[in-house]
């Protein structure tokens, strides 16, 4: 989760709500069957339609299994195809150079219609 120390910012309210936008966009789409990179476009689009083109700069997310970053990933060059109970990470970011960063990490397991997400922290912004 994202914490501010202090009373955030306008900025930081715009660019934490650009982020959490992205990964609801991709928890309400995200099924087994599509392929790593449809998945991060999802995020993308919206990162970058706010105008953060080039602060998104990791993939979406990664599989996790015997190791912490397995394939498939959700990226955005990932042809790989994600499968029914495979967990997946949902992590879009956004990251300003010289002002800071954000980002929103769920994990998730796929099924046939959607996911169930394994995360049940709260998703609002944390002020400190």
């Amino acid at each position: 989760r994202t914490i501010v120390v202090g009373k955030a910012s306008e900025k930081q309210k715009e660019i934490y709500h650009t982020v959490l936008e992205a990964q609801l966009a991709v928890l309400n789409q995200v099924k087994a069957g599509m392929v790593g990179r449809d998945i991060d476009k999802i995020a993308r689009d919206i990162i970058y339609k706010a105008g953060y083109e080039g602060c998104f700069g990791h993939g979406l997310g990664h599989s996790v299994g015997l190791f912490i970053h397995e394939s498939p990933r959700a990226s955005l060059k990932s042809e790989e195809i994600v499968l029914e109970n495979m967990t997946l990470t949902v992590e879009p970011g956004i990251y300003v150079k010289d002002f800071g960063g954000v980002r929103i990490e769920d994990m998730i397991v796929l099924t046939k219609d959607g996911c169930i997400n394994f995360t049940n922290s709260p998703k609002e912004l944390i002020e400190l």
